[in-house]
């Protein structure tokens, strides 16, 4: 999973970021470059276009939805989405809130960006992880700056 989280685990409002941090879109972006990426139908929808060099395997439950897009493919499940990456080296679930809830237990890696601030009117949520499994292997801390309005730490968990 990949994610960027606040301190209370927000993560979005009204289908949207809540913050603009363009180190992290740049971490995200080298990181998942190359990969298949696994989302819901709403965090597919906030992107103006598809993510360049990347498959999206986007999961909805509505049986008539269709992307007309060589790079995204429309499945109605987590256990589908996770069929389609079944041979990947590497894949990443980017999102959002429910999805990351249901992948959480056949994840062996976690890329968190946690944002050191909370927001009080969020409506989209990382799910609560149970750490005890998990080995915090890189910690990387940024300072809020002219750029990004928050201070934030990328974290890397592997179990």
């Amino acid at each position: 999973m990949i994610a960027a989280a606040a301190e209370d685990n927000a993560i979005g409002k009204g289908n949207d970021l809540l913050w603009h941090l363009p180190d992290d879109f740049k971490r995200f972006k080298k990181i998942t470059s190359g990969h298949k990426i696994i989302m819901g139908r709403k965090t597919f929808e906030s992107f103006p276009k598809p993510l360049p060099d990347r498959i999206h395997i986007i999961i909805t439950r509505d049986k008539e939805y269709r992307v007309s897009h060589p790079d995204c493919q429309v499945v109605h499940s987590l256990q589908e989405a996770l069929k389609k990456v079944e041979d990947e080296k590497t894949s990443f679930i980017i999102g959002g809130g429910e999805i990351y809830k249901q992948a959480a237990p056949f994840s062996n890696k976690i890329e968190l960006t946690r944002v050191h601030t909370t927001f009080k009117d969020a409506d989209t949520f990382f799910p609560e992880i149970d750490w005890t499994n998990w080995q915090l292997v890189d910690k990387e801390y940024h300072p809020k700056d002219e750029k990004h309005r928050y201070d934030f730490t990328y974290l890397t968990y592997v179990r």
